[in-house]
């Protein structure tokens, strides 16, 4: 009987991880559009298996645009909406859920027969295991943020939103790095700890950045102050204090004042990690890395910029969310490289980390 392989290449699970990875990707998109047409609360049902299908008839439809009338979203901001209104914001949040039952099957179903058919090393196994258990979890993180909109808010919690993004971008990060290693095999030579170390700075300064994102999102906070680089003139707009902590959470001057400080503190980092990069001369492409991590940086912060700038339009919020997944996955990709590889340095000198 053939084995499952300790340490060996599977260039079949890394395409199928990478396949999945593009799905959550598209997921984190449509998620983006789900927020920004105020889909998210037009479905008030959690239903996994029967509610797959989209109401079918007059009748299922009635029943569900009087469900979405019982909510507050509907008396205070969308009172009045028509039923051919509903179905175009019934139809976003449903084509995300659908999204999400798909991501589930392309990921279990695969990863079975590729059990069964010994093409998953075996140091991958419970990686792909955890990575499946998380998927489960997201969809009740999910539901748990809808939730929170169905009874007091018109909207769902900043935080419970900003939660939802980053699992679903630890999925995202997970299941590239898992298909890089299925694709190269087991590890056998390590970075210098410094670039290892900054290169882990580097990826969580990116994934704090974009929960930022969330909390700007969820508090809809890329709505007001739409000059830059003042805020209505100012360094920092007036913050209600009196919020106590959760003025970092809710407080739209605030969480956009925070989101925009991280940015610029993003761009100086990664600049300056790529600028060292370059310096010492990395071999085995991770100063090209590097650069490709600074560019998506420079290139995420004009697009937020224009976002910003035109009051966050439905075609310039998804780019600039789909923007952040892209950041993202090169920041992983060089701390992959980095922590895979064994730079050679070409220059003297006692310093020979960034960090």
């Amino acid at each position: 009987m053939k084995r499952f392989s300790d340490g060996g290449q599977s260039r079949a699970a890394a395409i199928w991880l990478w396949a999945v990875a593009l799905l959550v990707f598209a997921m984190v998109v449509v998620g983006g559009v789900t927020r920004l047409t105020g889909s998210g609360l037009s479905i008030t049902e959690w239903k996994p298996i029967m509610g797959a299908l989209p109401p079918m008839n007059a009748a299922d439809w009635h029943e569900a645009f009087e469900k979405y009338k019982a909510i507050p979203q509907y008396a205070q901001v969308n009172a009045g909406m028509s039923l051919d209104e509903f179905k175009g914001i019934f139809f976003w949040e449903w084509f995300h859920r659908l999204l999400g039952r798909v991501i589930g099957a392309a990921f279990a179903l695969p990863f079975v027969i590729l059990l069964v058919l010994r093409q998953m090393p075996r140091r991958l196994i419970v990686r792909c295991l955890v990575l499946l258990a998380l998927g489960g979890l997201q969809g009740l993180i999910g539901w748990w943020m809808v939730t929170s909109g169905l009874s007091e808010r018109v909207d769902v919690a900043p935080e419970r939103l900003a939660t939802h993004l980053g699992l679903a971008l630890l999925i995202f990060m997970g299941l590239i790095w898992t298909g890089l290693e299925a694709w190269n095999g087991e590890e056998h030579s390590r970075s210098p700890a410094g670039w290892s170390r900054g290169a882990a700075i580097l990826l969580g300064a990116v994934f704090f950045q974009c929960l930022l994102g969330g909390l700007v999102a969820g508090a809809k906070a890329g709505f007001i102050y739409t000059d830059w680089p003042l805020m209505n003139g100012a360094v920092l707009p007036p913050v209600e204090w009196g919020k106590g902590a959760l003025a970092f959470l809710h407080d739209q001057g605030l969480v956009q004042f925070n989101h925009r400080i991280m940015a610029y503190g993003l761009l100086i980092g990664g600049t300056a990690y790529a600028v060292q990069a370059w310096r010492w001369r990395l071999a085995q492409g991770l100063g090209a890395a590097a650069f490709v991590v600074a560019g998506a940086l420079w290139l995420q912060a004009i697009l937020g910029i224009i976002t910003l700038m035109h009051a966050v339009p439905l075609w310039l919020g998804a780019l600039h969310q789909a923007g952040a997944a892209l950041v993202l996955a090169t920041a992983t990709v060089n701390l992959w490289l980095v922590r895979r590889s064994q730079p050679r340095l070409f220059v003297s000198g006692p310093r020979t980390t960034p960090f």
